[in-house]
């Protein structure tokens, strides 16, 4: 279940449970495995930034990779950003080694020129060895690192082992059709977009050319619906499911706390047991729990789903 240029649908970023005590809970990463899987989830991502990578062991981050593996069914896409090429190279062979479809690799916030990104993806690529398919996460938000299309288009030439992009820049529309629009005049090599933020613009994301989402929104059946429809053709019917869900999906994306917000949602979906984030973690008051319930019985006159 290798990545490739082709790959398209909806890669849920999955979470990592943990127990209020801070410790993994194995019994969740099951559970909420099985919850991507039976929402109709093409793939998995794990160990990205929903995923609070950096708050695992390097031992703990094979023991949930070996367990998605092992259990999902579905390619599984694993996170290996890493401070160090030494660290990115033996977590990226160790994953493929239990089965994982490909890695994904996000630029440190250093990097400033273009010279300075594309050489940081042929030095990591360098590391991890050009058999192993990757994934650029393009999420300037939050990693402060903005990549023009003709970066992208450099590092996807340069490498053919780069397979897939996930958008994240916002506003990032224009980018889509101008990728595109390199593919199209055969500039740049076909490659697969999936996009994130949240699935905040995944409605003319996919108009624009986006091959699906790989967002972790608590509810990834919406966005599989989405991505369906949007594949059909059937666009009105894309944008009222879609459009139900904004007032959730904007709530969700909050600075500080939207990792707090997904995990509450998704225990009240029954995919987690507890809601807990490992230190250092953000945690919602009463007054937000109580807005999110709102917001949930809102959006259940529109989708059952939410009727939790």
């Amino acid at each position: 279940m290798s990545l490739s240029p082709q790959t398209n649908g909806v890669y849920a970023i999955a979470a990592t449970p943990f127990h209020p005590d801070g410790a993994l809970d194995t019994a969740s990463v099951d559970r909420l495995t099985d919850f991507y899987v039976q929402s109709g989830a093409t793939g998995l991502t794990i160990l990205g930034i929903m995923g609070e990578a950096p708050k695992l062991e390097p031992e703990e981050s094979l023991q949930i990779t070996r367990q998605v593996v092992g259990r999902a069914g579905v390619p599984v896409i694993v996170g290996v950003s890493a401070p160090g090429f030494a660290a990115m190279r033996s977590l990226a062979r160790n994953v493929m080694d239990l089965g994982a479809a490909g890695v994904m690799i996000a630029p440190p916030p250093a990097l400033r020129t273009d010279e300075q990104i594309v050489t940081y993806y042929a030095q990591a690529v360098e590391a991890i060895g050009e058999d192993i398919p990757f994934v650029i996460q393009d999420y300037p938000l939050t990693l402060t690192v903005v990549m023009t299309p003709n970066v992208i288009r450099a590092i996807v030439n340069n490498h053919a082992s780069c397979v897939m992009l996930k958008h994240e820049d916002w506003p990032g529309l224009e980018k889509i059709s101008k990728l595109r629009g390199f593919q199209k005049a055969g500039e740049m090599r076909d490659i697969s977009i999936l996009c994130g933020n949240g699935g905040l613009f995944l409605d003319f994301e996919m108009e624009r050319g986006a091959d699906g989402a790989m967002t972790g929104y608590a509810f990834p059946d919406m966005l599989i619906d989405v991505v369906t429809m949007q594949q059909r053709g059937e666009r009105d019917a894309a944008h009222d499911l879609f459009d139900a869900h904004l007032p959730l999906m904007r709530y969700e994306q909050q600075q500080g706390v939207g990792l707090a917000v997904r995990k509450y949602v998704l225990q009240k979906r029954g995919a987690i047991a507890s809601d807990a984030q490992r230190k250092p973690g953000s945690s919602l008051t009463a007054a937000a729990k109580a807005e999110i319930e709102y917001l949930l019985q809102r959006l259940a006159r529109k989708d059952p789903r939410a009727a939790l």
